[in-house]
This record gives structure tokens, C-alpha cells and sequence, in this order.
């Protein structure tokens, strides 16, 4: 009995020495990582960040056992792991096969009453005695938290950042007015309903921006991030001024059943770009633009339906959509509707496009969508669009038009949509039109001067050495 012990510790302590033989322990072996730190862009105050990944590899051709992976501020720590599928903040005896590695998964969340708070911590290894470390550090932002919140009148500043989480409404007879510099961030599936009045005065050195809340560089030009604002039937006497309005599915929508004698939107010196279906998507109502940019929509940049009364001045269309196919022109003009098999008819009584820019990347950019027995009228002056012979365009329409010839913006890869030397809009625009509003166009979006030599480009954007 006693030798079949003796045996049996052997044994044991062999087979325990034959496994530890399959693990590479010598202290000259580090772990390896895809990072050395983990950064976050701003996190707002109270809501979760994105998440963030990295890997650890295992050099060795043993597999290895990381003794202890945690983070260093413990559970007074505003991060989150998940280590290798794994939701714990510290994890012992992790393996690590030979030539292969895991993923660590880090989230953070920051309550902050400060403007900008610097969040710092590190995840923790210990391998065969050797420590190492992975640095972590995010920016908390404070902000006003707006969450599914009805508005009354108020005006809004540039104090802080607003975040809108489950949309916001201003509320019928209401007015909210966001002054310069104010920042709006929606989150994702958020919308800004308004059944009142929106007033936007922004100013060319402090646009009044609104965009999702994604922060990210990578995001800076994802559309469909939010849902976008919507004018809702009733909602008058919007005006924005220096505006951008940015990634959502529809950047502007405008409802139906406005009174044509009542302007429903004035849009001016405002960029409306990267949006997943339209950029303004109007429906019998009523919208004036001057100098304003509506580019890269994966539908239309303009949708004019079903009637109303519209008026574009030194306006550039830019559509080069690269997303996904983009099937539609970046203007469509339409007068009526199908309702069960039955075409009813909503007339435009005007759309006029005066001094500007409709191009793209597709064959034709414009479509005249009119039904005989309606009224559609329409007036494209002195403009430059890609439009091509199948559009049911009349030709009494459109007076002084460049038709298909390349605007050469400077680069449509970078979204700079200001005009080459050698662009044909270059002195072809019709100045009557900047006399006869000279508050809003005697300058270009960009603050320059129109006619400083008695000529002024077609578009939003004036060649600065005219």
C-alpha cells in the first residue's frame, strides 16, 4: 500500500510538472497589443459611450496563462470590460493558446456637472510575473438633456452641447430660437417634431449645427444617424439662417396643408448635407432658400411633391452619392398623388430656380414629374443643371440655362462644392436677382462678396478671385 501511494504522488507531480511545461512561463515573455491606449471622443454626461476593442496576443508557441487581467481604479472605475465574451471588470487565470489572441471590449459612462472632464484609468495584466498596462481615457461632456420633451417658447445658446434623446416637439403656437453656436446632437431613432416655429440664427463665424450624436471622426459624414427635423401641418414661419444640418434620414422635412400665403421655411447660408433619403422633402407647403448647399442624399437632395409654392436662389444641388445605387434624380417637381387608383391633383403654383446648381452622378439630376390635368409652373433662370431630353421638361421654362456641363467643384471627394477657376458658372449669373434681394444675396454662403466686379457665379459659392 505504501508503494502505490509513493507511485501515486509521483504520478501526480509529474503529470502537474508535464502541464506546466505546456505553458510559457519565463518572464521574458510579454503579452503583445493592437493599442497601447484606448481613447474615447467626448462622451456626453450621463449616456453611454460607444464601445471600443482591442486585441492581446500571445507570441509564444506555448499557449500562456495571464494571471490577472482588471481594471486599475477597480469598481470606483467609470469603464466597463468585456474580456473574451466575458461582462467582468477582472478576470484571473486567463489562457491564451500559442500564435493567437482574444478581444478585450471597453465601454465608459461619465457624470459630470463640468464642461469637459478628463476620464483616466488603465486595464491591469500580470503574465509570469510581469506587468503591463492598456491606458484608457475619455472627455465627458455636460450637457441639456432633452429626452422625448415637449418645448414651449424658449431660446436655446451655446453654453452646452444639447443632446435629444427620444425626440423632442415645440409645441403648437410655441417658439424655440437657437442662437449662435448652439450645438444639437440627436441620438440615434430621435427626431425634432415642431408644430410652431423654429428660428435658427446662426452666424457665418458660429453656424447653429444639428447632427447625431455619433462623435467619432469616422461618423462625421454617416447619414441616417437620426431622423431629422420635421415642420410638422401648422408649423409657420420657420426661418433658418447659417444652419447645418447634418447625417439624418431627411434633414428637412416640411407637411402639408400649409397656407401658400403664410411661408412655412426660409432657409439661408445653410448646408444641408449626408443624408440617407433626402435633404429637404417638401409637400404642398411653401419654401424660400438663398446661398444654401443640399449635397450627397441617397434619394433626393430636393423633393418638391405634391403642390406648393417654392423659390431657390443661388442654391447648389450637389448629389455624388456613393453609399449605396442611387436610383432618383437630386430634384424631383411634382403636382398630384395616387389614392386608391385615383390620380389627385395638387398644383405647384410656383417653382422658381434662379442663379443655380443642380448637378450629380447620375445620368439626369432633374425630373418635372407633372400630371396633364394640373397646374406645374416652373421657372429655372440663368441656371446650370445635368438634365437629360426624357425629363418632360418644357423649354419655355428654363431661360438661359447651361445644360450638362461639368461645374467643376473644387473636390466632391471632400464635399467642397466651391467652384474651380475654370468653372462655365463663373460670371453667368443673373444679377437682377442679388439686386432685387440684396439683404440676402449681395454675399455668397461663405460671407464674400457678389459683385465685386459687376458679375456673380451661379451657385451658393462666389470665386473668391473674381
Amino acid at each position: 500500500m505504501k508503494y502505490f501511494v509513493f507511485f501515486l504522488i509521483l504520478g501526480t507531480l509529474y503529470l502537474s510538472a508535464c502541464r506546466d511545461n505546456n505553458y510559457a512561463s519565463s518572464p521574458d515573455i510579454s503579452l503583445q497589443f493592437s493599442t497601447d491606449s484606448v481613447v474615447f471622443d467626448t462622451v456626453f454626461s450621463g449616456i453611454g459611450s460607444a464601445t471600443r476593442r482591442f486585441k492581446v496576443y500571445n507570441p509564444a508557441d506555448k499557449k500562456i496563462r495571464i494571471s490577472e487581467i482588471r481594471l486599475a481604479k477597480g469598481n470606483a472605475s467609470k469603464y466597463r470590460l468585456n474580456i473574451d465574451g466575458l461582462p467582468v471588470n477582472k478576470l484571473n487565470d486567463v489562457e491564451i493558446a500559442g500564435k493567437d489572441s482574444m478581444y478585450i471590449f471597453v465601454e465608459v459612462t461619465i457624470n459630470t456637472n463640468e464642461d469637459m472632464l478628463l476620464e483616466q484609468d488603465s486595464i491591469i495584466f500580470l503574465t509570469n510575473g510581469n506587468y503591463q498596462d492598456i491606458k484608457l481615457l475619455a472627455w465627458g461632456q455636460d450637457v441639456h438633456f432633452i429626452n422625448a420633451q415637449i418645448v414651449g417658447t424658449d431660446t436655446w445658446t451655446n453654453d452646452k452641447p444639447y443632446l435629444i434623446y427620444n425626440s423632442m416637439l415645440v409645441d403648437t403656437n410655441q417658439t424655440l430660437t437657437l442662437e449662435a453656436g448652439t450645438h444639437l446632437y440627436f441620438h440615434r431613432g430621435s427626431r425634432m417634431y415642431v408644430a410652431g416655429t423654429l428660428i435658427i440664427n446662426g452666424t457665418l463665424e458660429e453656424p447653429a449645427v444639428l447632427e447625431g450624436d455619433r462623435l467619432e471622426y469616422m461618423y462625421f459624414d454617416v447619414p441616417g444617424q437620426w431622423n431629422g427635423i420635421w415642420l410638422m401641418n401648422g408649423s409657420k414661419h420657420n426661418n433658418f439662417n447659417y444652419a447645418e444640418i447634418k447625417n439624418a434620414i431627411i434633414g428637412i422635412q416640411v407637411d402639408t396643408l400649409a397656407d401658400l400665403n403664410i411661408p412655412t421655411l426660409t432657409i439661408s447660408n445653410s448646408k444641408i448635407e449626408h443624408h440617407s433619403y433626402a435633404g429637404i422633402y417638401a409637400q404642398g407647403t411653401t419654401v424660400t432658400a438663398f446661398n444654401t448647399l443640399i449635397a450627397d442624399c441617397g434619394y433626393y437632395a430636393l423633393a418638391l411633391t405634391i403642390g406648393g409654392s417654392y423659390e431657390f436662389y443661388h442654391c447648389t444641388i450637389a448629389n455624388y452619392w456613393q453609399n449605396t445605387f442611387r436610383d432618383y434624380p437630386s430634384v424631383v417637381l411634382n403636382n398630384y398623388y395616387e389614392y386608391e387608383g385615383q390620380a389627385l391633383i395638387r398644383p405647384i403654383d410656383k417653382a422658381l430656380f434662379t442663379n443655380c446648381i443642380i448637378y450629380g452622378n447620375k445620368k439626369t439630376e432633374l425630373i418635372i414629374d407633372k400630371h396633364p390635368d394640373g397646374n406645374l409652373n416652373y421657372t429655372f433662370d440663368h441656371c446650370l443643371i445635368k438634365i437629360s431630353d426624357d425629363t418632360g421638361r418644357d423649354e419655355n421654362n428654363f431661360i438661359d440655362v447651361i445644360y450638362n456641363q461639368d461645374p467643376l467643384f473644387v473636390n466632391t471627394d471632400n464635399y467642397n462644392y466651391e467652384l474651380d477657376t475654370l468653372s462655365p458658372a463663373v460670371d453667368k449669373a443673373n444679377i437682377n436677382y442679388i439686386n432685387s434681394y440684396p439683404a440676402k444675396l449681395s454675399t455668397d454662403i461663405k460671407g464674400f462678396e457678389r459683385l465685386l466686379n459687376q458679375k456673380a457665379d451661379i451657385g451658393a459659392f462666389e470665386r473668391e478671385n473674381n
